[in-house]
């Protein structure tokens, strides 16, 4: 099956936060956005705008494009 960008994304987005040390709620709270909002994004059920990508980006100290290099 085919992954979706929103799931490759979310993949992304976890392996960073649990490399940063983070659980969804301190990686929530370094964004500015609601800890469920971060676990949707990491399972792939919604599409997070490029404001939010770059919060979260930054939040896991990793420069923006790592969370699209597997698209």
């Amino acid at each position: 099956m085919v992954k979706s960008e929103r799931e490759i994304i979310g993949e992304a987005v976890l392996k960073y936060r649990k490399r940063a040390g983070l659980s969804q709620e301190g990686l929530a709270e370094k964004a500015d956005i609601h800890p469920n909002y971060v676990g949707r994004i990491e399972r792939g059920e919604c599409s997070a705008t490029l404001e939010i990508l770059l919060k979260l980006a930054k939040a896991v100290n990793v420069h923006p494009h790592k969370l699209f290099l597997k698209l």
